[in-house]
């Protein structure tokens, strides 16, 4: 049976390896990195730049991801990662967490600017309701379910998140308009 939170087993005719941050070592099954991948169908070619593969032919899919006992699990995007004071978070953690929290109709969490720490950590909110909690009461909430340093530093809450045609969240989108939001 298919592991519930797996996106599957790799594909015939392709290869997946699991590699550290900086793409020079290949991880242990079960442990968490970055998803290369090889095969014939992989052109690792992205129009006007021509090839990202490496010498041996593995293409970077900037995926966080880890393999265990022959099973995929994607982690989200490793452009998405939030680095606040030296620490890699990573936003899907967070928004499986809110996304439980039963007045939120949709989340994205995002980094934005911050002198001390790098990045903040930033919780934006569809509420599922008109009156919903308010920004402290949803910190409180996911403080008691995820470590400390996860908790969002702000909630913001929108009326709907920006997407493309496909519905596919535009981060880059979300991250300036709320950096405009909380600087204004």
């Amino acid at each position: 049976a298919l592991p519930i939170s797996s996106t599957g087993r790799i594909v015939p005719g392709i290869e997946a390896q699991i590699r550290s941050e900086d793409g020079e070592r290949v991880l242990s099954d079960g442990q968490t990195g970055l998803l290369w991948v090889r095969g014939a169908q992989v052109s690792g070619e992205y129009m006007g730049n021509g090839s990202v593969l490496d010498a041996e032919g593995w293409f970077p899919t900037r995926d966080r991801a880890r393999i265990e006992d022959g099973y995929l699990y994607i982690g989200g995007r490793a452009d998405d990662t939030i680095i606040r004071g030296g620490e890699n978070i990573a936003p899907a953690e967070i928004e499986d967490v809110l996304a439980h929290h039963p007045q939120v109709r949709e989340v994205a969490v995002i980094g934005t600017p911050d002198d001390e720490w790098g990045e903040r950590i930033c919780a934006v909110i569809v509420p599922a309701v008109d009156n919903h909690d308010d920004a402290d009461s949803i910190r409180t909430w996911c403080r008691e379910r995820l470590r400390g340093s996860r908790t969002p530093d702000d909630v913001v809450f929108v009326d709907d998140l920006p997407r493309t045609p496909t519905g596919k969240l535009v981060r880059r989108d979300l991250v300036e308009q709320v950096t405009a939001g909380l600087a204004g």
